[in-house]
């Protein structure tokens, strides 16, 4: 197999480099050279894909088997279209990584690969995807971006020869939104930790490495493939999860589980202050049954945890990324809550 990865630098993307590697795969990379680092054995190209000149001169290495897509997340439909009739002359194959988001009901509704995806155009720019300057709460606008950057790959490609793949939540090694690293970091630290909502919440992230291992695998695939990719409804909890944060830095904080009113009261941003916490009950509703049938496989969120605290023990650090500032609550926040709760 000869593959394009499109993002090989950091997190998604160095695990199916690694993946397909492992496999004897060729591997070609196509990054902008700017952060993370290109791995032996892969063949590393450096451009830009909003830069037209770029893509043609990428095409040129061609022809591959597959291309695995996992760094459109920032781009328009526009570009991901331009990307594709770029490549689709020398690939058979398009694995494109989106997110559950596309869906219209996410995230207040359970979802399935039947649920209503959002309508968007394949050509569309980035003013798609930014919401107005006063939206607060569910922001549909990104989900609408994503939908259109499927519909530019599977237009391009035709869906006989794509695979698409819509995750929820990818924690794990190199992890660069900072969601698990700082409970992991907070668990550490120790003290009364604010626990948001309910503990037996289910909630269902998936490693980065299996979903990598997934993408690979679609490489393979004939026909039309379209998948959830999430862990399994009911299995990992939000109890578990922090607890398991406390177990592997040998901590001993003690959690104070906090309901949503009052966590709302208090005016948190959901998703953001306390990571991976959403009061909306599709964000623990996600059915992946149909990529469990394809071989899909989600490994327990307590090896996921053990992983990434050695990771980050070991002096690893992400690539740097804005959206990490975004999530962790401020410590006197944090205690202000806890306090009116005794």
């Amino acid at each position: 197999m000869r593959i394009l990865v499109l993002g090989g630098g950091w997190f998604l993307g160095p695990a199916v480099v690694a993946g397909a590697l492992a496999r004897g795969w060729e591997v070609t990379t196509f990054t902008r050279g700017r952060s993370g680092s290109t791995m032996p054995g892969a063949t590393a190209v450096h451009g830009d894909r909003e830069r037209p000149d770029d893509l043609a001169r990428l095409a040129e290495y061609g022809p591959w088997d597959a291309v695995i897509d996992t760094s459109a997340s920032a781009l328009s439909s526009r570009d991901v279209l331009a990307g594709a009739r770029a490549l689709e002359p020398v690939a058979n194959r398009y694995v494109y990584v989106s997110t559950v988001a596309v869906y219209e009901g996410w995230p207040t509704e359970p979802l399935s690969t039947d649920s209503a995806v959002w309508a968007a155009p394949a050509n569309a720019g980035p003013e798609l995807g930014q919401p107005p300057e006063a939206t607060s709460g569910i922001n549909p606008f990104y989900g609408r971006r994503k939908a259109g950057t499927e519909r530019a790959v599977t237009e391009t490609f035709g869906l006989a020869r794509t695979s698409l793949l819509r995750p929820g939540v990818l924690l794990g090694p190199g992890e660069y939104v900072g969601r698990l690293p700082w409970w992991l970091h907070r668990a550490k630290r120790g003290g009364r930790i604010l626990a948001p909502g309910d503990p037996s919440r289910s909630i269902q992230p998936v490693d980065v490495r299996d979903a990598a291992v997934f993408a690979l695998d679609q490489a393979l695939r004939v026909g039309h493939q379209v998948h959830n990719l999430a862990a399994p409804i009911g299995r990992e909890t939000m109890g578990r999860l922090l607890q398991a944060c406390l177990d592997v830095t040998g901590s001993t904080g003690r959690l104070v589980w906090v309901q949503d009113e009052v966590l709302l009261r208090h005016g948190l941003r959901q998703w953001t202050e306390l990571p991976l916490w959403w009061s909306h009950p599709g964000t623990s509703a996600i059915d992946s049954s149909s990529a469990v049938t394809a071989g899909f496989a989600s490994r327990p969120l307590t090896e996921t945890v053990a992983d990434t605290w050695a990771w980050l023990s070991q002096g690893n650090m992400p690539v740097p990324h804005r959206r990490w500032a975004k999530h962790g609550i401020d410590p006197d926040k944090e205690h202000a809550v806890l306090a009116s709760v005794g």
